[in-house]
């Protein structure tokens, strides 16, 4: 190990010197300060053109895995897991001079793939983010996700948090004197452990990519990898059915105190989930008219590096671990603040939120003297389309959340730009108004001459499943607070139910069975709170008194110190004795299966949660049964799953609790 460390030490001092022959201001300044030195209001905006990432080649072969598949076939996928450098910054300014910025190191995924529009086979591509999946409803597809980064993990890597921990290396005594990053603490920084997640997947839990289950390029792994489908050592195999709603899907790292890092390091992509026979599908726009966009904040430094904060706000306690991360400036699909040339006619955009901690309030902007909204129509979200067409002028969304939106150009003159505007403070709420010419500025659209696709008539009901309320079944409502536990200089931690994420199992939701869960946010941000395996249902949100709640459930439980102990399983509060005033209606596009939901400050947000397919019927006939399994796979075998805030920032530092399906 000695010998390591020092090859390791020689190659940090030699890479240094070599940065500081080229790069002679502020090398070795921008990590040991904490500050990105690249000033984002240098970067010429819309110049880079937007790319829309390449899709998957499969291949395929019978499906003899798993019974009950309504497809004869599997698609099969081989999907790489690299670093590489992607040129994220433009090359050029408005006026076509070189801007000198490099390329930027990534970490991304790549695979066999081909052209997202023209159809063109393109051969092995690596992407960050990653190429799209576009998966079939009832065409199961079987990934081996093949971890192949043998270098150092490109940001500071916290061992005071509860993370993989591939070399078993101790925890360092309180208070904590950390080495300066680069280059941290050695054993912390390599072998990068790393597990994906298909985010608002219906899966088993051993495919479900979940914190501990995680692998190395050199064949390390967590407690919960997936042994029961042979993989090499560097490699995990997962399974996925497809048999819900066809809708906007994700996928991205989920390892165990790493997920902020290696999502920002690029370890990101969409996955669609289309359905044959989908009678809106075919009304909607296809082909180069249906682009999706994954929205990302990001910083960088002079060199063309990304940037991430590696000094934490209580260094002697969490000494890289920062709360929640701002980047200064906006990607789309992998470019800085790009541009999309239009048609004048109607757009199919799939927004994704993924960004480690920033909610955007998203307005289609038409440049004028006098800048105006330009409405929209949002027809999705998490978990396929909602229940109603419904005419926005602006949206907000939360890191993990999708938006299905049609945006038509067809009323403008060509020649006109239409800019996305972001005005969502940072953090939410509360925070700061973003700087409306850095953060408040996403992308933006220039319409051409050419006329386009025109709208389709959209029905009233785009969903009938949300057209009958969810029964709870189970009679059960789970009482749930989210509790911030202050530092000196910020946050420690934010726990779930005071909890810290191997506390007590408390969450043990028998399969079929619907529940209420009560999310009692204390804390003074809002969270978006994401449950994996399932779809549910908002039901409303209850404004309370939330000082005062506090101080009863701290009572209650007699005034421990939070995290609470291992073994101890917090004493309910019922948080209805605190209600302030009458439900907040739910807007008419959180009429939705969602797998990602905004829960507010000084509110209590309830949702309805069924253990059961998302294709079950509600009630009647075939509608779920408490202990009875419709999914076409075990949910009660196997590593179980988890729930968690997707401020990943906050899941990484405690906001994740497991929870099991039982029989």
């Amino acid at each position: 190990m000695k010998n390591k460390a020092t090859i390791y030490s020689i190659t940090v001092l030699l890479m240094l010197s070599i940065l500081s022959t080229s790069l002679a201001v502020n090398i070795g300044k921008a990590q040991p300060t904490d500050a990105p030195t690249l000033d984002p209001s240098t970067i010429p905006k819309f110049v880079n053109q937007l790319v829309i990432p390449p899709v998957y080649v499969p291949t395929y072969s019978l499906d003899r895995r798993v019974r009950g598949q309504t497809g004869k076939i599997v698609q099969n996928y081989k999907v790489d897991m690299s670093e590489f450098y992607e040129q994220i910054l433009p090359t050029v300014d408005e006026n076509g001079s070189p801007t000198g910025f490099a390329q930027t190191k990534v970490w991304g995924y790549g695979g066999n793939v081909k052209d997202a529009v023209t159809g063109k086979f393109l051969g092995y591509v690596q992407n960050s983010p990653g190429p799209t999946f576009e998966a079939i409803k009832g065409i199961p597809v079987r990934v081996t996700w093949h971890n192949n980064i043998t270098t150092p993990t490109m940001f500071a890597v916290d061992p005071t948090i509860h993370w993989a921990n591939p070399n078993s290396m101790p925890m360092p005594p309180s208070p904590v004197t950390a080495p300066l990053f680069p280059p941290g603490y050695f054993d912390a920084q390599s072998p990068a452990a790393l597990v994906t997640h298909l985010h608002g997947g219906e899966v088993q839990s051993y495919s479900d990519g979940g914190p501990e289950a995680w692998w190395t390029a050199s064949g390390t792994h967590g407690p919960a990898y997936n042994t029961v489908v042979p993989a090499s050592s560097d490699s995990a195999v997962y399974y996925y059915p497809n048999q819900q709603l066809p809708t906007t899907l994700w996928y991205h790292d989920h390892a165990l105190g790493l997920t902020r890092i290696n999502v920002m390091s690029g370890l990101a992509g969409f996955y669609l989930l289309r359905d044959l026979i989908d009678p809106i599908g075919r009304l909607l726009p296809s082909g180069k008219y249906e682009v999706p966009l994954a929205i990302q904040d990001r910083s960088f430094n002079l060199d063309g590096s990304l940037w991430f904060p590696s000094q934490g706000q209580n260094p002697d306690i969490h000494p890289y671990w920062y709360p929640e991360f701002f980047g200064d400036t906006i990607m789309v699909n992998g470019k800085v603040w790009p541009n999309l040339n239009v048609d004048r006619g109607q757009y199919r955009f799939r927004l994704l939120d993924g960004s480690n901690a920033r909610f955007y309030n998203l307005t289609f902007t038409v440049q004028s003297t006098n800048p105006t909204a330009l409405p929209f129509i949002q027809i999705g979200s998490d978990g396929g389309y909602i229940k109603s067409p419904v005419t926005l002028t602006s949206l907000l969304i939360s890191p993990g959340e999708r938006a299905d939106v049609l945006v038509d150009f067809s009323s403008l003159a060509p020649g006109t730009k239409v800019v996305i505007t972001n005005d969502a403070p940072a953090p939410y709420s509360g925070g700061d108004i973003p700087d409306p010419e850095t953060a408040g500025q996403i992308m933006q659209f220039t319409v051409e001459s050419t006329n386009g696709r025109r709208p389709a008539w959209l029905p009233k009901t785009l969903n009938p499943t949300l057209n009958t309320p969810l029964p709870n079944t189970a009679g059960t409502k789970r009482i749930l607070p989210l509790v911030e536990i202050e530092g000196e200089n910020g946050p420690l931690m934010v726990t779930l139910n005071g909890q810290s994420y191997d506390g007590v199992l408390t969450e043990t939701p028998r399969v079929g069975s619907t529940e209420d869960w009560y999310i009692v946010n204390l804390t003074p941000d809002w969270h978006p709170i994401h449950l994996h395996l399932t779809q549910f249902q908002l039901v409303k949100r209850i404004p309370f008194d939330a000082d005062a709640y506090k101080d009863a459930w701290n009572a209650t439980n007699g005034f421990q110190s939070l995290p609470f102990p291992t073994g101890y399983e917090p004493i309910e509060v019922d948080p209805l004795l605190y209600r302030t005033g009458p439900d907040v209606p739910l807007t008419a596009n959180e009429m939705a299966w969602k797998d990602t939901v905004q829960a507010p400050n000084g509110t209590i947000t309830v949702l309805r949660i069924r253990f059961a397919p998302q294709s079950s019927p509600i009630t009647g006939r075939g509608s779920p049964t408490p202990g009875v399994n419709q999914y076409p796979f075990d949910p009660t075998i196997g590593p179980g799953y988890v729930w968690h805030c997707h401020i990943v920032d906050h899941e990484d530092n405690e906001m994740m609790r497991p929870y099991k399906v039982v029989p």
